[in-house]
C-alpha cells in the first residue's frame, strides 16, 4: 500500500513566496551601511555576485521548464528533474536567490542586510524542506536522488 501524497496549505506556500520576495526587496532597497568599506571594487564585486546568482536562478528555472512554479508545492503533473543543474543541486533556484542576496549584502554593508539575508536563508530552507517532504511522497526516486545530490550546494545537505 502506497503512502498518501503529502501537501501543505496554499496560504502557507504563498506566504513563503511573499516572504522571500520581501527579503529580496529589503536587501536591494535598505540604506547602505558601513560594516566594511564600500568603494567601486566592493560594488563591482557585489554586482558580479548578483549576476552569478541570477544566472544560477535562470538555469534552475530553465531546467524545470513548464514545471516551474514559485510555490514550494510541486505541480501535480511535474516530472522529477535530475539532469542539468539539478544533477549538482536539488534547489538551484534557491541557491541562486541566496547568491543574489549575498551580492546585495556585499553592496549594502550593514547589519540590517545581514539580518535580512539570514531571514531569506531561513525562508528558503523552509521552502526546500517542505518541497522535499512533498516530493518524497510523489516521486519514488526522490529519496535516492536526494541521497546523492546536495540541497543548495553540491555535496552538502544530502538526505540520509
Amino acid at each position: 500500500m502506497s503512502e498518501p501524497e503529502r501537501s501543505i496549505p496554499q496560504p502557507l506556500a504563498w506566504g513563503l513566496v511573499i516572504a522571500q520576495l520581501l527579503f529580496l526587496v529589503l536587501l536591494a532597497a535598505m540604506p547602505w551601511g558601513s560594516l566594511w568599506p564600500r568603494g567601486i571594487a566592493t560594488i563591482v564585486l557585489g554586482l558580479a555576485v548578483v549576476a552569478l546568482g541570477l544566472t544560477i536562478t535562470g538555469a534552475g528555472g530553465a531546467g524545470l521548464g513548464r514545471a516551474l512554479t514559485p510555490s514550494p508545492i510541486p505541480k501535480a503533473d511535474a516530472q522529477l528533474i535530475t539532469t542539468g543543474i539539478y544533477a549538482r543541486v536539488r534547489h538551484p533556484i534557491y541557491t541562486g536567490l541566496l547568491v543574489v542576496g549575498l551580492g546585495l549584502v556585499v553592496i549594502g554593508a550593514s547589519v540590517l542586510h545581514l539580518l535580512a539575508f539570514i531571514a531569506l536563508l531561513s525562508v528558503l530552507m523552509t521552502k526546500a524542506r517542505l518541497e522535499e517532504w512533498m516530493l518524497l511522497s510523489r516521486h519514488p526516486d526522490y529519496a535516492a536522488y536526494a541521497a546523492r545530490v546536495g540541497r543548495l550546494v553540491p555535496g552538502i545537505g544530502r538526505l540520509r
